[in-house]
């Protein structure tokens, strides 16, 4: 029933529904993940284009160009974008070009405007043209090529991508409706009054945004108090969730009662987890419903759900990144840890405040480094680190 990072982001990936395939405009693509691999419908550049405003010509004409040796060129003609030049280029001609304009026949090398000087008819260089300001056609994908591959998720820059390709629709994987909801009798919905002991309802609505910005529909339910009656009854009437996320219930007080229903009435894949923040957290499934139930503790429901709720949810790894430790970071024995850390150029330091209560860690840390069971990390060492 103790288990780690990993094993937990496996059982709850097997207990996620398979999901369907949904046609969708570009316009509804954003954060869904791609159930097919897209090719392309064109090449792009479509043509051997410029990459800047100048003129277009023949590069042999212009090696001695400088502004001590200016080359003169007989201008016959201009090429814009959609509108290409007509004719070809012959030796001491250009013609003027405007970028992503096509490169005319004859003409191989771009001067850029800043190094011209306009003479009548004519056009005086300042310095050589040069090949490398000419985009060469299919330099980025050619068409019938795979560019996007299924599983990624379908961030701004892979949509403009997959227009660029030529694709009115994509295909995703129907998102995964999760519902959310906080327990306790002490939990208070943000705007009413709060006596001494209770909390806002702050886990709800961190949750309900990171399942937001991973792409899932986000169901927020009401609070449920402290009752296995109520408790219950809020189980029984969720209808249509492909998964539910609690928070706070799962440690071993008296009154953790989403703990004792699913050990007594439902099912139980793990209960705790090897990591600190975040490790009373326990899965398993109520009447065919997986459940995910995160920790009370703010800081611990939203690590929970960042390392290993949400690569289960959208088929996506952890994703780390290397850098050099500013201060100490220690090890646990027995669990993979996880401290709140700030990124500071190419190094990350220990962020002061540890407790798992600190909110305001999170906003103003924003990172993770992770330190493997029974691993340590001294100043200068490299370390894992997971933006949040």
């Amino acid at each position: 029933m103790f288990v780690s990072v990993e094993e937990a982001r496996t059982l709850l990936s097997a207990l996620l529904p398979e999901r369907e395939t949904e046609h969708v405009p570009l316009s509804l693509a954003y954060g869904r993940t791609l159930a097919a691999d897209l090719i392309a419908k064109v090449s792009h550049p479509s043509a051997t284009e410029s990459a800047l405003d100048g003129i277009a010509c023949r590069g042999a004409d212009t090696l001695s160009a400088s502004r001590e040796t200016p080359v003169r060129l007989r201008l016959i003609g201009e090429s814009r974008a959609g509108q290409a030049f007509a004719g070809e280029v012959g030796a001491g001609e250009a013609v003027r070009i405007y970028t992503g304009a096509p490169l005319p026949d004859g003409a191989d090398a771009i001067c850029p405007v800043e190094q011209l000087q306009d003479a009548g008819d004519d056009i005086v260089l300042l310095r050589p043209a040069l090949s490398g300001d000419v985009r060469h056609e299919g330099g980025d994908f050619r068409t019938g090529e795979t560019v996007l591959r299924a599983g990624v998720r379908l961030t701004p820059s892979r949509v403009a991508l997959a227009a660029a390709l030529g694709h009115a629709e994509v295909p995703t994987l129907r998102p995964l409706k999760v519902a959310v909801m906080s327990t306790g009798d002490e939990v208070v919905e943000p705007g009413l009054p709060l006596t001494a002991g209770q909390v806002y309802n702050s886990n709800a609505y961190g949750l309900l945004g990171m399942l937001q910005e991973a792409g899932c529909e986000a169901v927020l339910l009401p609070a449920a108090p402290d009752s296995p009656e109520a408790l219950e009854l809020a189980l029984t009437s969720i209808g249509g969730a492909d998964v539910l996320l609690t928070s706070g219930g799962v440690s071993m007080g008296k009154y953790d009662f989403v703990r004792d229903l699913l050990i007594e009435g439902g099912q139980v894949s793990f209960w705790k987890v090897r990591m600190r923040p975040g490790g009373p957290a326990m899965l398993g499934g109520w009447r065919g419903l997986p459940v995910f139930g995160l920790p009370g503790n703010p800081v611990s429901s939203l690590v929970v759900f960042h390392v290993i709720v949400r690569p289960a949810l959208t088929g996506q790894p952890l994703s780390t990144l290397r850098l050099r430790a500013g201060t100490p970071f220690r090890g646990l024995a027995d669990k993979t840890a996880f401290w709140r850390a700030e990124v500071r150029g190419a190094e990350v330091f220990d962020y002061a405040k540890q407790g798992s209560g600190v909110l305001r860690s999170l906003s103003e840390a924003g990172a993770l480094v992770v330190m493997a069971e029974g691993g340590s990390a001294e100043v200068g060492d490299e370390v894992d680190v997971v933006l949040m």
